[in-house]
């Protein structure tokens, strides 16, 4: 059986990465304008999320726009929005799972082996949720890279990674070390005994 105190500390980091998800999700920093070339200009500075594009200029001022139509975004930013709500969506379900397998809560019953069972459940859940996050930043990322390093791409379109990529990287590694944490309970069979079991004396005695 595996120790309460790890399924206790893989729900918490599986809760904080989750969390992170959703945080990063919701930032418009997913990319950030990456200031290269000859003509350089600091008083805006652009960023674009899976939701909406801002602009941060110089005196404090933040104006951000919501992207109207779906259609017109690419390929890559639609695949990540699905799979980060994927994501935040499983993630979620599986710590509802695990909640219900955990040794300190009174859900499932009081058979431990089954209890066990459902906090595994849970952990290969979150798993499931955490390697869609990981997906979705990586290939976001690897759109941003792919674009920077491309001689077409006008210098001042370029972009850059943004500290919205990083949260929610950060969010889906703390959602897998949560996960293999609780997927970690799987309950040991019991040996059976291998030695002859011991028989009572019988009453009657011979010579």
């Amino acid at each position: 059986m595996a120790n309460s105190g790890l399924q206790m500390l893989g729900f918490a980091l599986s809760l904080l990465g989750s969390i992170g998800l959703i945080i990063g999700t919701i930032l418009p920093q997913w990319k950030m304008s990456a200031y290269v070339g000859d003509n350089i200009i600091t008083a805006v500075a652009m960023y674009e999320g899976l939701w909406m594009s801002c602009a941060f200029q110089s005196t404090g001022q933040i104006q951000c726009k919501v992207y109207d139509s779906i259609l017109q975004l690419n390929a890559a930013l639609q695949a990540t929005r699905a799979l980060m709500i994927v994501s935040i969506i499983v993630s979620i379900a599986g710590l509802g799972v695990a909640c219900m397998g955990m040794k300190c809560t009174n859900c499932g019953g009081d058979d431990k082996t089954r209890k066990s069972r459902i906090a595994m459940t849970g952990g290969i859940i979150i798993l499931i949720g955490a390697l869609c996050a990981v997906v979705a930043c990586s290939w976001y990322a690897h759109d941003i890279i792919q674009a920077f390093y491309n001689p077409f791409t006008p210098v001042n379109t370029k972009y850059e990674f943004g500290s919205a990529i990083f949260i929610a990287w950060a969010g889906a590694f703390l959602v897998v070390v949560g996960g293999a944490m609780l997927a970690a309970s799987c309950p040991r069979s019991k040996p059976s005994p291998k030695y002859p079991i011991s028989r009572p004396p019988s009453s009657k005695e011979y010579v």
